[in-house]
């Protein structure tokens, strides 16, 4: 039996990554505004991959071809996830961009269930429900406008990230690929589309960096080494030390804390009725990652969210 302090070793550094997940909506609006997303994309992924190529070089010498490709696809739907994300982020609260966004842990089980034509448990169809009714009275405040533009491009993120969860199960050469390897190919392909849009979308790169105070430095490092290096090398360690479950449920945690700097550091006002919306989206999805019990076809593994957040 492990001693406890044993399990708490293991478990803090996976909740660490969720409580840094839940603080990247607010680093985004810190970082960047809608004319600049693209630029910010740029250098955020600029900075990781050099020190992310050098723990993965030896296994990318290894990769096949078909590997490169199914990763550089992979990679092009990785990119649709950060743009959709990130613009969402900055034409929304990081209260909501949190919550919704973790809709994925829903969507995920519902098309599973669709392709594999297997039902879902009633406790989960419940959880959904749940959720949805929540995402309503957050979205509305309380009331019955429709959503905010960022809202609905964050939820667009949460239908492309289930496509990608999907896609990267069913995927042959991804599956039996180097995970490390896999994830540069498909950040560097991401990279170089936001690098070929960017003279297109707005102010260049460089001349974004160069803009930037010592805070909003602060915050793109705090995206790149927090948010993305630090939140994938102790993912790759947590799935080897405990099991695939318990790190779910701790990264599962990651729309509260999104909530929590929401409120606290942004200072997202919510009415009554939005409040009890986030607390439904909270319930629900938990509810939901609990309960979703799908079978999958022999060549499907089960997968979490992607090691990459926006």
């Amino acid at each position: 039996m492990r001693a406890p302090s044993s399990t708490l070793l293991r478990d803090l550094p996976v909740l660490l990554v969720a409580v840094v997940w839940g603080s990247s909506f607010l680093a985004v609006q810190r970082v960047a505004e809608p004319g600049t997303v693209v630029a910010m994309l740029v250098l955020r992924f600029g900075l990781v991959l050099p020190v992310l190529g050098l723990a993965a070089w030896s296994p990318l010498r290894r990769l096949r071809r078909a590997e490169w490709l199914a990763g550089a696809g992979l990679g092009l739907v990785l990119g649709a996830i950060f743009l959709l994300e990130t613009f969402g982020a900055v034409h929304t609260s990081a209260t909501n961009a949190g919550l919704i966004i973790s809709l994925t842990i829903v969507f995920t089980p519902l098309a599973e269930s669709a392709l594999a034509r297997m039902p879902l448990p009633r406790s989960f169809l419940a959880a959904a429900a749940l959720a949805v009714v929540g995402i309503a009275l957050l979205t509305g405040d309380g009331g019955l406008r429709a959503p905010a533009s960022g809202d609905l491009l964050v939820l667009g993120a949460a239908v492309v990230r289930t496509v990608n969860v999907l896609a990267t199960a069913r995927t042959r050469a991804i599956r039996e690929s180097d995970t490390l390897a896999v994830t540069w190919v498909q950040l560097a392909t991401a990279t170089l589309v936001f690098a070929a849009v960017a003279p297109f979308a707005g102010p260049l790169p460089w001349s974004v960096a160069a803009a930037y105070g010592p805070a909003q430095w602060g915050w793109l490092l705090h995206l790149a080494l927090l948010c993305t290096l630090f939140a994938f090398f102790v993912q790759m360690w947590a799935v080897r030390t405990t099991s695939p479950s318990r790190v779910s449920l701790l990264l599962g945690t990651e729309p509260l804390w999104a909530a929590v700097f929401g409120i606290t550091l942004a200072g997202n006002h919510l009415g009554p009725l939005a409040l009890l919306g986030g607390a439904l989206v909270l319930v629900g999805t938990e509810w939901g990652r609990r309960t979703a019990a799908v079978p999958r076809r022999e060549e499907a593994q089960p997968v979490e969210r992607a090691s990459v957040p926006a």
